[in-house]
């Protein structure tokens, strides 16, 4: 099992490049930047088990609990979490909203709800409903002055959006809300956790074409300028960390293989997730209505999330 990981013990793009975990993208796209690499963080992990300011669930419309890591962040944050969910009337496809976090090593949690692929794709919508919920959970993590907060892989699941698709959409949302939005300096750490292996490799592949690698030019001139304010080198603490990452990530690869083990075991091989994943859903997305939250509760009784 996982253990909790400190915000200082999850990865920047900065240190995984340092540790070729990560390597250069053979072309970019356009307006790439290496400006955010202290920042963007990606990391393949339990989410319950990350002590950060914030995680976003992958909710359904109900908010009451489901399966994969809308079940596990409901089970792992406990009854109190269900009991303010109810409070909410559930949510919108592309819309977000917040709660406490309780039992959970993080302060909060935003429940967003991610479009079902085959349904939305038909009208065009797929995208931009998914780039709302990253947007929408930034916002709300800002506004609630949260400084890190951590995405599971939205609607990748049972909801069946493409994990390459889904990840490119992820990354070029999160990168335009830090070009444009003025509370983009609210936040220290964005972080990209996967549970999955599919996901991971579609962030790895993404991630190098949205945040290159600083050049050397580029490090040069940001040394020469911390030297001139009398501060401390840039990369002096970010070496520190190296070593100590760099093992723990080989530890990580080996826990989360054990893991990736067990719920193969469990999992469906036609949906390839994991275990206890609720059905996929027959109504049209934002069609949610009390009526059906309440059915979607007792079903969340019976199953004792």
């Amino acid at each position: 099992m996982a253990s909790i990981k400190t915000l200082k013990e999850i990865p920047t793009l900065t240190s995984l490049y340092k540790l070729k975990h990560l390597t250069p993208a053979a072309s970019t796209v356009s307006g790439a930047s290496s400006a955010y690499n202290d920042k963007i963080c990606v990391i393949r992990t339990d989410i319950t088990k990350l002590e950060v300011d914030a995680i976003v669930n992958a909710a359904n419309e109900s908010l009451l609990g489901g399966g994969g890591v809308d079940g596990a962040i409901h089970r792992a944050a406990g009854e109190e979490l269900l009991r303010e969910c109810e409070t909410l009337d559930g949510c919108d496809t592309g819309d977000a909203k917040i709660t406490d976090g309780y039992e959970l090593p993080c302060k909060k949690v935003i429940h967003t709800v991610g479009p079902v692929y085959w349904r939305t794709k038909k009208h065009g919508k797929h995208t931009s409903l998914l780039q709302s919920c990253y947007r929408r959970s930034l916002d709300l993590a800002a506004e609630n002055d949260c400084k890190s907060i951590a995405f599971s892989a939205l609607s990748t699941g049972v909801y069946g959006y493409p994990s390459n698709e889904a990840a490119a959409t992820a990354i070029g949302e999160v990168k335009k809300w830090l070009d444009t939005d003025e509370k983009a300096d609210k936040l220290d750490r964005i972080i990209f956790c996967n549970f999955m292996e599919k996901d991971e490799d579609a962030y790895y592949e993404w991630l190098p074409k949205y945040f290159p690698p600083t050049q050397d030019g580029e490090k040069h001139s940001k040394s020469i300028e911390a030297k001139e304010n009398g501060q401390e080198e840039e990369g002096t603490s970010e070496d520190k960390m190296v070593d100590k990452i760099k093992s723990e990530l080989e530890v990580e690869a080996e826990d989360q293989s054990k893991q990736t083990e067990a719920v193969d075991a469990s999992k469906s091989e036609e949906t390839g997730q994991m275990a206890e994943l609720p059905d996929v859903p027959t109504t049209e997305p934002g069609e949610h209505g009390l009526p059906e939250a309440k059915k979607l509760k007792t079903d969340h009784d019976d199953q004792k999330l």
